[in-house]
């Protein structure tokens, strides 16, 4: 008898944790930018004509104005067709089932 080995070397190769936390962090600010690219966002950190005075306490991240776009969800009457359903009482003969005991009604 013959004897057939398949002697193949497989190489796996694994990302560090230091790559996946940079491939999270630049989808994270591809968000941020596409927000504010398209107007969902919009900081306004500075006055007209001043540089923005920055006060840091304790590690405190300074005061920004943020401006974001507001969702709005309500109702409002519109005229649909709805089927109606009618009933009516009427008087009709129902069958009856009884037991009569004994001659008895």
């Amino acid at each position: 008898m013959s004897d057939y080995r398949n002697e193949t070397e497989t190489v796996v190769r694994r990302r560090s944790g230091g790559t996946t936390i940079a491939i999270i962090l630049v989808a994270i600010v591809a968000i941020v930018g596409l927000l504010f690219a398209t107007g969902f966002w919009s900081a306004d950190v500075t006055k007209e004509g001043e540089l923005p005075k920055v006060a840091v306490e304790g590690g405190a991240l300074p005061q920004v104005d943020l401006d974001s776009k507001e969702v709005v969800v309500g109702t409002k009457k519109t005229e649909v067709e709805v089927p109606k359903v009618k009933t009516e009482t009427e008087t009709i003969d129902v069958p009856t089932v009884g037991v009569k005991d004994n001659g008895e009604k």
